[in-house]
């Protein structure tokens, strides 16, 4: 007898494929993703080279450097006289402008001299009266001294004629010193330049009426040649600025902003005291300021010289500020860089001035620090530039 296998109905048989279709696609998937873990494995094992950093570098440099001090300085006239008169009247006359450059003794104005003329005329008058009574009271007493002598007239009578004569001595003593007055009142009614200098806004023109001793300013006149230039320095520069006194001159140079030109002068005063405010001490140097370049009131940048020294330079881009305090990376001739702890002197025209750190000759980086790591491989763009041989940098408001 035959045993007949029945055959599946299609619900069942299409159940059944799906199944085994489900299974095999699970399958290739674990399989892809086991031969993708493999090769990322097989990546790591095998890192790419880093490649070096693309960096800018310089030279530095052995200089002689000058010991400097930096400072922002304010330019004050040698003297400013505020011109006011001394007489009271009529401005006759106007003799300078504004602006105008005057020497001492120059007329600046001409106030009515008509009063005084005529104050020193009556006290003249005065005086040649006085005089003539003078005459006639002295010839008086030299008689009445000989009658006296012959007892022909009193005592009392002698008595008032040597009065009347002394008396008429301190009258003519009075008139002269009211001439005198008179003379001197005619000299203030022309008002003159009492310094040299250059003259401001003329504040009161030609026919103005002023009082004696007025409130009012006439103009004002500023000595502007030679000029003073007055600067502030910290007080812990004091010691050497004034070792550097004692040896001699100590030249300052002023600029002003925008100028390519400088001044040059010498440190004439220090203040007698520190301002306990700013822990700062005042300075004046004088200028000849014969062009006229410096001017009341303005602004300059000053440079106080006080010796010279040697130093490494580099720019300045290239020293970097650290934990332990500045430092800079130096290129080594395998072109990897090491960080170098430095000791800076000062700073001045794009160059800082090192005293231990970094030799002559050596190569320090100048730009693209941030992406460099102690040993790193570098790549320098262009050849290193070599700090210019022409500039000399000095030190920047201290050590």
């Amino acid at each position: 007898m035959s045993t007949r296998i029945p055959h599946p109905r299609a619900g069942e048989y299409g159940a059944f494929s799906f199944r085994s279709f489900l299974c095999r696609g699970l399958l290739g998937l674990l399989l892809a993703c086991a031969a993708w873990s493999c090769g990322g494995e097989a990546d790591k094992a095998a890192p790419r080279a880093a490649r070096p950093v693309p960096v800018a570098a310089a030279t530095a440099v052995k200089k002689t450097v000058p010991v400097t001090i930096q400072a922002v300085g304010n330019v004050q006239s040698m003297a400013s006289v505020a011109v006011k008169t001394q007489v009271g009247g009529l401005i006759m006359e106007q003799y300078v402008a504004d602006g105008q450059d005057v020497a001492e003794g120059d007329r600046l104005f001409l106030i009515d001299p008509r009063p005084f003329e005529l104050a020193l005329i009556e006290a003249e008058g005065k005086i040649e009266r006085d005089y003539a009574l003078l005459q006639k009271a002295e010839e008086d007493l030299e008689r009445y001294a000989r009658l006296k002598e012959k007892d022909v007239i009193a005592k009392e009578s002698y008595d008032h004629t040597l009065a009347q004569a002394r008396t008429l001595r301190g009258t003519i003593k009075v008139s002269e010193a009211e001439r005198d007055r008179a003379k001197l009142d005619l000299e203030y009614a022309h008002v003159r330049s009492p310094i040299t200098g250059r003259v401001g806004s003329i504040l009161l023109h030609k026919g103005n009426v002023i009082k004696a001793n007025d409130d009012r300013t006439l103009l004002v006149i500023n000595r502007i040649r030679p000029i003073y230039v007055s600067f502030s320095v910290p007080e812990r520069h004091l010691p050497e600025i004034m070792a550097r006194m004692k040896t001699g001159e100590v030249r300052v140079t002023v600029r002003a902003d925008g100028e390519a030109t400088t001044e040059t002068g010498v440190l004439a005063a220090l203040d007698n005291t520190v301002d306990t405010t700013t822990g700062a001490i005042r300075l004046k140097a004088t200028f000849p300021n014969d062009g006229a370049s410096l001017w009341p009131g303005q602004f300059v940048r000053v440079t106080l010289s006080l010796d010279t020294r040697q130093g490494v330079a580099v720019p300045t881009p290239a020293v970097q500020e650290g934990l332990r305090g500045p430092y800079l990376y130096v290129v080594k001739p395998d072109n990897t860089v090491e960080p170098r702890d430095i000791k800076v002197y000062g700073i001045v025209a794009g160059e800082t001035v090192i005293d231990d750190g970094v030799a002559d000759g050596e190569v320090v980086v100048t730009d693209g620090q941030l992406r460099l790591t102690p040993g790193a491989a570098v790549e320098v763009k262009g050849a290193p530039d070599a700090a210019k041989a022409g500039e000399t940098p000095g030190k920047e408001g201290s050590k």
